[in-house]
């Protein structure tokens, strides 16, 4: 009887992962690769003369999410960590199995922290009418919007918005570099991203920015500014006014947040009356959690939350982080990473320069999004060119 080329690649591979689950098991029993949270510095644990910042790279995932967590892992290490073995942070909002632990395990040589999302801060609250929240998972699914019928996804988007930098296993931690599965990356990396962010004082950095589907954030930019037109020119134009409002949005509530030279005109083409759609595309992120866990950020957050549109719409992570970084962070802060080469879905960014591309890239410049219908980054150059960006007062701390 004769075997099939496809049978026999079947069993050769399912004999290499019976050897490398057998072998990361030992790892795990023997306590020999898998970090922990003791609060050790990452750079005494890996003993190395090479400069690692107080960084991390994480992953929020799924068991079920392990064949594409190790495509991005080994792409990442490949292009860029085995040199830094920046540690690794892998959360789920439930147990990893012991599988997905040993052969992460095997794809890097760096630390590996594996931690779980506390229960309530992954769960619809209690406040959430479900009757309310149930009617908009219905609409979008009739609208055919991408997740509009999944609670989990809300519950992620939440968690990314409000809580994942709080975390135990990320306490120890100022930067992060956000990762996703069955993500690539296109070209070496010839710098430490993170150095570049702390030695150029940056907080905010991205690779891929586009417009949100609308449907999914119907009232978050009312729930930002209000939806008279007055507090907008009020709160970006003057530094001290009247509200305007009996019940008082966040920018009339709170002026004081919003920082000089900010860059409202990404995110608004008219000056603040209404939201553009334009956001940074969050699956990938290098930037300060301490922005995160700042006041201005944890009130705007609050209040947000305390909307409902994480239910009531489809509010994501990704618009939610991209006002913030727009309105409390001075324009200068912000980086986009144009040398990092990146896929995610569809999407993919690839570098533009000559210099950049000669960094062993795997990816053609006319596939990039970065000048297609679909991308903001003219508004953002259009943005960063503008020496008259409005602003409020002298406060911000960023």
């Amino acid at each position: 009887m004769s075997i099939s080329f496809e049978t026999k690649r079947y069993v050769v591979f399912s004999i290499l992962s019976l050897l490398g689950l057998l072998y990361a098991t030992i790892l795990l029993r023997g306590g020999l690769r898998q970090s922990s949270s003791s609060g050790i510095p990452i750079s005494a644990q890996l003993g190395s003369t090479i400069r690692r910042e107080n960084a991390t790279l994480v992953i929020l995932a799924r068991n079920s999410d392990l064949k594409g967590v190790i495509s991005s892992m080994r792409n990442l290490e490949r292009r860029f960590n085995h040199r830094y073995q920046y540690p690794w942070v892998f959360l789920n909002d439930e147990e990893f199995t012991n599988e997905f632990k040993g052969l992460v395990l095997l794809e890097t040589n760096a630390p590996v922290h594996f931690g779980s999302i506390p229960k309530e801060q992954w769960v619809q609250p209690a406040w959430i009418d479900e009757g309310k929240a149930e009617e908009s998972r219905h609409r979008l699914k009739e609208q055919n919007i991408i997740y509009g019928d999944s609670s989990s996804y809300r519950n992620m988007c939440r968690f990314n918005s409000g809580y994942f930098f709080h975390h135990p296993l990320l306490q120890q931690f100022k930067f992060y570099w956000r990762i996703e599965p069955d993500v690539k990356y296109f070209c070496d990396m010839s710098y430490d991203p993170f150095q570049y962010m702390i030695q150029n004082n940056q907080t905010y950095g991205f690779t891929i920015t586009l417009f949100e589907t609308p449907e999914t954030v119907t009232t978050l930019w009312d729930s930002v500014k209000g939806n008279d037109s007055d507090t907008a020119y009020c709160v970006f134009r003057r530094k001290s006014f009247k509200p305007l409002f009996t019940s008082p949005e966040f920018m009339t509530k709170y002026p004081q947040y919003i920082a000089n030279d900010n860059a409202l005109e990404f995110i608004s083409s008219d000056g603040g009356k209404t939201y553009n759609m334009c956001h940074f595309w969050s699956n990938f992120e290098i930037a300060d959690m301490d922005f995160w866990r700042s006041d201005a950020y944890q009130t705007f957050f609050e209040f947000l939350d305390a909307k409902g549109g994480f239910y009531y719409e489809r509010w994501g992570d990704a618009p939610v982080h991209s006002i913030a970084a727009a309105l409390f962070l001075p324009k200068h802060r912000l980086h986009f990473f144009q040398d990092i080469g990146y896929q995610h879905a569809s999407y993919q960014h690839c570098p533009s320069s000559d210099e950049s591309l000669g960094n062993s890239c795997s990816c053609h410049r006319w596939n990039t999004i970065d000048y297609k219908k679909q991308s903001c980054l003219p508004q953002y150059n259009a943005m960063l060119l503008n020496k008259a960006t409005p602003i409020v007062n002298d406060l911000s701390p960023w």
